[in-house]
């Protein structure tokens, strides 16, 4: 056991020997995988911090049920005891907006008091507003309460715009796709720059890598230190994305807080919890060790 770690320390330091000794070279295979990793984690933050919008859009959502303009106060209450008793799973609350009081708050508006001072009388019919609770497939459950509501007979109309908050899950679900496409190109740049780096090591320390099996240096021996050159490469980039992805962020909340001032809003992005990072930073440490065990496999047979 004592050996085996005296092994695993002896390739630890020669592969960090090996890093510094070219400098110039191991900094900008870093930095390569650094600034390819930082778009994805980027794009994580853009996806989390829009997630908690997507989920505030659905959370309340409202239908508007307007009444027949025929139609009375009591056909609206007997509308709204309907709608609690036939839908409890799917209704969250239901509240009536009588005529009059809606005609009494747009005559205080100074936009419309003059253009309703011209009707002979209150064109406004009674509305119903019901909270839906959230529930799974919420642009799908809508549509279908919807359609059933609009064969009621005294209902004139439903109002609900649906189809943004079905465009803002197909955005959503477009961003996942497009930032697990982007994952695998980082992948994939992660293993091509440090195979190319694992191969021109192994090829620098052709004459070593031969003295060594010549007085018996196992295949293990000869590999590991490589391996650790991947892993090493692969996780300080990795340390440095976030570090680059971190610095990113403020310039970027900084010009989106101005953005959202003119909305009359907050918004701000934020990066993925720790653990995600760190989880972030072992998969590229793993990547780099592979990369490494793969060229170090393919270019030491000599």
């Amino acid at each position: 056991m004592n050996r085996l770690l005296r092994h695993h320390r002896y390739a630890l330091l020669v592969a960090v020997r090996r890093l510094l000794a070219q400098p110039f070279s191991s900094l900008a295979n870093i930095l390569v995988i650094a600034l390819t990793l930082a778009i994805p984690i980027l794009a994580a933050s853009i996806l989390i911090s829009a997630q908690p919008v997507a989920r505030q859009v659905s959370v309340s959502p409202e239908v508007t049920l307007f009444l027949k303009h025929d139609a009375t106060l009591a056909s609206a209450e007997k509308t709204a005891q309907r709608l609690r008793a036939d839908y409890p799973s799917q209704i969250e609350s239901v509240r009536i907006t009588p005529r009059a009081e809606a005609y009494a708050a747009l005559r205080k508006d100074p936009n419309w008091s003059d253009a309703l001072a011209t009707l002979p009388d209150n064109p406004l019919p009674d509305a119903v507003i019901i909270t839906l609770k959230e529930i799974p497939d919420m642009a799908a459950s809508t549509a279908n309460l919807i359609k059933d509501w609009k064969t009621w007979d005294d209902v004139d109309l439903v109002q609900h715009d649906s189809a943004w908050v079905r465009r803002l899950e197909a955005i959503l679900h477009f961003a996942r796709i497009g930032l697990g496409l982007l994952a695998v190109g980082v992948a994939l740049v992660v293993l091509a720059t440090v195979f190319n780096t694992v191969r021109l090591q192994a090829l620098t320390q052709r004459e070593e890598i031969a003295v060594a099996r010549l007085v018996g240096a196992t295949e293990a021996f000869v590999r590991r230190p490589f391996l650790y050159l991947g892993a090493l490469t692969g996780g300080v980039a990795g340390l440095a994305a976030v570090v680059i992805a971190a610095g990113a962020l403020s310039p970027l909340n900084s010009a989106l807080a101005r953005l959202a001032n003119t909305y009359g809003t907050h918004l701000q992005l934020q990066l993925p919890d720790a653990v995600s990072l760190l989880l972030s930073v072992l998969v590229v440490a793993i990547l780099g060790a592979l990369a490494a065990r793969w060229s170090v496999t393919r270019h030491t047979r000599f």
